[in-house]
């Protein structure tokens, strides 16, 4: 045993510098586990936050298409109104259109008829026409009322 207490001056030492590199090896895993365990944490942060931001900008955009689907809508709806409106406006100005024409040519026929009974009773020509209607009634010499009518 005694060989054992004069290694004591050499084995002190070492188990000595043994415990401080054990104490030192101990204190770098924690550190490195305390290490990696806050940038796993960062990285999840960093992805949620990532994620947080992707879903943001998506959702924005979807309720952006969806204002602008509903807008559009909105005007073609206005549109599609606004379409049938004048529709009908056509139609009613084609049937007042129709109807001066009708109204037309029988006023032609029967300024015809009364110039005719003027000169049948009269021995002079008839009177001529108002500018504003001699065209219509040249027109209207080549057929009476009823060739006018549309």
């Amino acid at each position: 045993m005694e060989w054992l207490v004069s290694l004591a001056p050499v084995l002190g030492p070492l188990f000595g510098a043994f415990g401080v590199l054990g104490g030192a090896w101990m204190v770098h895993r924690q550190s490195k586990r305390k290490n990696d365990t806050d940038e796993k944490t960062s990285e999840s942060q960093i992805f949620a936050s990532a994620v947080t931001t992707v879903t943001t900008g998506f959702t924005g955009l979807l309720e952006q298409s969806r204002a602008t689907n509903a807008e559009t809508l909105q005007r073609m709806a206005t549109l599609e109104g606004r379409h049938l409106e004048l529709e009908r406006k056509v139609e009613v100005l084609q049937e007042e259109q129709r109807q001066w024409r009708r109204w037309k040519a029988a006023a032609v026929g029967y300024i015809h008829q009364l110039r005719d009974r003027i000169a049948k009773l009269s021995a002079g020509p008839p009177p001529a026409p108002p500018r504003e209607i001699a065209e219509d009634l040249a027109d209207g010499e080549h057929g009476h009322a009823g060739d006018h009518a549309t």
